[in-house]
C-alpha cells in the first residue's frame, strides 16, 4: 500500500483517486451483445454463453428437481448461516415498511403516499472465483416484502448454495445466464426469460457497462456500480490485527478494489502494515488481494477532523471507524455506504448476516445514491382527494398562480368547478 503522510488539502482529490479503467471500447462491445440479444432472444443468449462461458445451455431456466438436489447437497452448517442471516436480514428491512399517513394539508385538501411494489424485478449474481450467494439474500429478501409480483434471478453459477438460497427467499424462477447476455434477457426478454423493469445486482465493468446502458434505453437499475472498497479510519485504541483483516476482506474481493487507511498515528501504520503482510500470506486470493493492495493507500493525518473531512470527500462503500468515541465521530459522516462503528464490528458483518444491504454504492456514488433497501423495489405514489370545500378554500390561490404562468386551461380547470359549486351549492356528480 502507498503511505502519504500529512496530505495538503490540495492534494485530496488526487491521492483519493480510485482506479481508472480504459472503458473507450467497451460500450460499442457491450451494445453490440445488447442489441444482439434484444433482437435474437434465447438463441443470442445461448451463442453467447457457448463464446464466454464455453457452456452449452440447453435448457436457459433451472429445473425444480434442481433446487432439491442442492438443499440435500449443502452442509448443515451453512444452510443454519444462511438461514440466521436471512432471518436478520428479513427483520431490518421489514421494519423499513411506512404506513400510509393522509396528511389534510388544509381544511378539505388531503394528500398521501403510498407504497407500491415494481411488478418485475430482475436480480442478477454474478459466477466468477466466488458463488455470491449471500446477494441472493440482500436482494430476494426485500423484493419478496416489496410485493414484487415477478422476480428473475440470473446467475452462470449453479453452486448449491446459490439454489438453496434463491429457494429459501423463494425465488422461482432462475436461470443459469451470466454477463451482458444476462442483463440484455432481462432487460429486453426473450422467448424464457421474461422482461423486467428494474435490474439488481453486482457484476465486472462488462455487466456494470451492460446495466448503464439498459438504463438509457428506459430499464431501471440499482444504482451505478464499481469495484468493491473499504475506508477505515483508526487512532491508538485499534486493533492492527483487526484493521488488516478488514483491509484485505475488500482487497481479496477482486484486483480492481481499493482499500483506503486513513489514521491519526505513526504507530498505528507501522503496527497495520505488519499485520497486513502476516495475513497476506496466509489468503488463498493472495494474488487478487496483493494486486488490489497496488490501488490502496494509507494517510496519516494531524486529527480527527481533518480525517472525517478527508472520508466525506472520499464517499467510500464500506466506512469502519476503529477509533475512540465512534458514535461520536459517525455523527460527522455524511459521504458513506455504510458505517462500522467499533472494534468489534467487521465490515463482513455487513457483507453476510447483520441485517443492513450489502449492495452499496461505490467510486465515490455514496455522495448522492444509497444503498439498495427495501424502497428500492417500490415506487413512492402520491394521491390526493379535494372536497367541495376543500377546492373552495385553494381554488384561488391555483387560479392566481396558473394566471401568472400563462396557463389559463390550467386555471379554468379550477373555475368551473367553482362556478357549478356558487350556481349549485354541490359538485356534479355524472
Amino acid at each position: 500500500m502507498q503511505i502519504t503522510r500529512f496530505p495538503d488539502k490540495n492534494s485530496w482529490n488526487t491521492l483519493l483517486q480510485r482506479p481508472v479503467m480504459d472503458t473507450s471500447t467497451l460500450e460499442k462491445k457491450v451494445n453490440d451483445i445488447l442489441q444482439e440479444v434484444r433482437t435474437g432472444g434465447d438463441a443470442a443468449v445461448r451463442k453467447f454463453a457457448a463464446e464466454f462461458d464455453k457452456v452449452t445451455l440447453d435448457n436457459l431456466q433451472v429445473p425444480s428437481a434442481a433446487f432439491a438436489a442442492a438443499e440435500a447437497t449443502l452442509e448443515p452448517a451453512l444452510k443454519a448461516a444462511i438461514q440466521q442471516a436471512a432471518k436478520n436480514i428479513t427483520t431490518f428491512h421489514r421494519a423499513q415498511q411506512e404506513k400510509v399517513q393522509v396528511i389534510e394539508t388544509m381544511p378539505g385538501v388531503q394528500c398521501w403516499r403510498k407504497s407500491v411494489a415494481i411488478q418485475k424485478v430482475g436480480l442478477y449474481i454474478p459466477g466468477g472465483s466466488a458463488p455470491l450467494f449471500s446477494t441472493i439474500l440482500m436482494l430476494g429478501i426485500p423484493a419478496m416484502i416489496a410485493g414484487c409480483k415477478e422476480i428473475v434471478l440470473c446467475t452462470p453459477s449453479l453452486h448449491p448454495a446459490i439454489l438453496y438460497t434463491a429457494q429459501l427467499t423463494g425465488i422461482e424462477k432462475v436461470f443459469t445466464i451470466g454477463g451482458v447476455q444476462a442483463i440484455g434477457a432481462m432487460a429486453y426478454g426473450t422467448e424464457s426469460v421474461p422482461q423486467v423493469y428494474k435490474i439488481f445486482g453486482p457484476g465486472n465493468q462488462y455487466v456494470t457497462c451492460a446495466k448503464q446502458l439498459v438504463n438509457k434505453s428506459g430499464v431501471a437499475i440499482d444504482m451505478p456500480a464499481g469495484p468493491s472498497e473499504v475506508a477505515v479510519l483508526a487512532d491508538d485504541s485499534c486493533v492492527p490485527a483487526f484493521v488488516a483483516a478488514d483491509l484485505l476482506s475488500q482487497a481479496e474481493h477482486g484486483p480492481d478494489s481499493q482499500v483506503v487507511l486513513v489514521t491519526t498515528s505513526e504507530k498505528v501504520l507501522t503496527n497495520v502494515t505488519n499485520a497486513l503482510n502476516a495475513q497476506l500470506d496466509a489468503l488463498p486470493r493472495k494474488g487478487i488481494a496483493t494486486a488490489a493492495l497496488e490501488n490502496s493507500k494509507m494517510i496519516l493525518v494531524k486529527d480527527m477532523d481533518t480525517a472525517i473531512e478527508m472520508l466525506n470527500t472520499y464517499a467510500p462503500e464500506h466506512l469502519i471507524l476503529a477509533c475512540e468515541g465512534a458514535e461520536n465521530l459517525a455523527d460527522k459522516v455524511t459521504d458513506a455506504g455504510s458505517v462500522f462503528m467499533g472494534n468489534y464490528t467487521p465490515e463482513s458483518a455487513g457483507d453476510y448476516a447483520s441485517g443492513t444491504n450489502h449492495t452499496l454504492p461505490t467510486n465515490g456514488y455514496a455522495r448522492a445514491y444509497s444503498g439498495v433497501s427495501l424502497d428500492s423495489f417500490v415506487k413512492k405514489i402520491t394521491f390526493q382527494q379535494i372536497s367541495p370545500e376543500g377546492l373552495q378554500n385553494i381554488g384561488t390561490t391555483i387560479e392566481a398562480m396558473a394566471a401568472a404562468e400563462g396557463l389559463e386551461a390550467h386555471k379554468n380547470a379550477v373555475t368551473v368547478r367553482l362556478k357549478q359549486l356558487e350556481y349549485t351549492g354541490s359538485l356534479i356528480t355524472d
